[in-house]
């Protein structure tokens, strides 16, 4: 008989970076079991930003675009008592707004606002999915705050080829963001034991859907439009800046349909999860699964004993 565990922390207030109180922001329904952190608010150029920012030590930069920072809380548990930790939620996704329109620009300017306000130096980008093409965006403008980039499942290049383009005109087509804001389809998927959801109690799966409501589910599917047409000029011109920096990818044996993993030209830190590792057989690479991975990573390039 198998035992799910919740690995949590009591929230620090005291390794806040502002001090901008979390207890007049945070929803009733967003428990202290499901996201142990403070939640702080900051201006944005497209709305209110909500951001994490707990630990001490070297700074890992966490950026996800389309669901929300929940997707990182065991990563950050695994790691915050040696690193600093920081996380948001791009506009229009989870706990942040979204004043109109959202795009991967509109995203990486909560990035760089979140940098900026926390004055973030010498730091790692942590980046899944269309965080990726987000944070590369973003570093466009200080590359010279990047220390090192670990990449979990994601793709830093203009879209080419008719998978992928086809793939990303599917998820950003309105009549599939229209049924997903009908149905929630897309937010249960991505929280089952398929997905994110994986190793999470039932309770913590209720509150990641809950963050991602209608309105969060049409940005999701915004923002995968967007990353069709996006201008690549920047990022394409920050990953030949970043390209001496340390790197490390982490892709499931059986989630790099497109084989993004071979793009990422490095030869340094590459590391496949799947049979065997943590638990067996499985479809998707669990974010949790990269967090022992990530310590390793960041202790050797910044030399730490």
């Amino acid at each position: 008989m198998s035992h799910r565990v919740e690995h949590v922390r009591p929230h620090d207030m005291n390794n806040s970076a502002t001090t901008t109180s979390s207890s007049t922001i945070r929803p009733d329904w967003l428990t202290d079991a499901a996201w142990p952190y403070p939640v702080q608010r900051m201006a944005g150029c497209a709305g209110t930003i909500s951001y994490t920012d707990v630990g001490t030590g070297p700074v890992l930069l966490f950026v996800h675009t389309g669901m929300w920072s929940i997707l990182w809380r065991d990563v950050i548990d695994g790691l915050r008592d040696r690193f600093r930790c920081v996380t948001l939620d791009s506009p229009g996704c989870g706990l942040s707004d979204a004043a109109g329109r959202v795009d991967l620009t509109i995203a990486a300017d909560a990035v760089d606002a979140v940098v900026r306000r926390l004055d973030l130096a010498d730091l790692t980008l942590v980046v899944h999915d269309l965080g990726a093409p987000v944070a590369l965006e973003a570093a466009s403008r200080w590359p010279e705050r990047v220390a090192a980039l670990v990449v979990v499942n994601g793709f830093g290049w203009r879209p080419s080829g008719p998978m992928f383009r086809s793939m990303l005109a599917m998820m950003g087509n309105p009549v599939m963001r229209e049924f997903d804001a009908l149905t929630g389809w897309l937010p249960r998927a991505s929280s089952s034991r398929f997905g994110v959801g994986r190793r999470w109690k039932r309770s913590t799966r209720k509150v990641f859907r809950r963050g991602v409501r209608r309105s969060q589910r049409r940005s999701f599917h915004r923002y995968m439009a967007a990353a069709r047409r996006h201008d690549f000029t920047r990022i394409d011109a920050v990953v030949r800046t970043l390209a001496n920096r340390p790197m490390m990818t982490i892709f499931g044996k059986r989630n790099d349909p497109l084989r993004f993993q071979p793009k990422w030209k490095h030869d340094q830190w590459c590391a496949l999860l799947g049979n065997g590792a943590r638990g067996g057989s499985k479809i998707l690479v669990s974010l949790v699964d990269s967090c022992d991975l990530t310590f390793r990573f960041v202790q050797a390039h910044q030399g730490q004993t």
